[in-house]
């Protein structure tokens, strides 16, 4: 591997804690999600999906990294936006 990768996987180790458990915590809330699906929308599910990694890297890494906390809200954004452009 080379010496940048290293250095990018550290650092992003630190800020969003270790991969393993993040996909652990991450797949049981997708697991959650799943069964609602069909009812969804394509860009209701990304989003849920998106902010489920965003409250994985949360709650295993930066809890204090306010871009997490942004991109939740960017990606709830992203298809109220759509919902209420569709209504009116």
């Amino acid at each position: 591997m080379s010496n940048r990768t290293s250095d990018m996987l550290a650092d992003r180790s630190v800020r969003y804690g270790n991969f393993t458990t993040n996909a652990k915590v991450i797949m049981s809330l997708k697991r959650v999600v799943a069964p609602y699906e069909p009812k969804l929308a394509d860009d209701q599910i990304e989003a849920l999906h998106m902010i489920c990694n965003k409250i994985g890297r949360i709650l295993n890494g930066d809890h204090n990294y306010a871009d997490s906390w942004a991109d939740i809200a960017g990606y709830a954004t992203l298809v109220a936006e759509r919902l209420e452009q569709k209504d009116a």
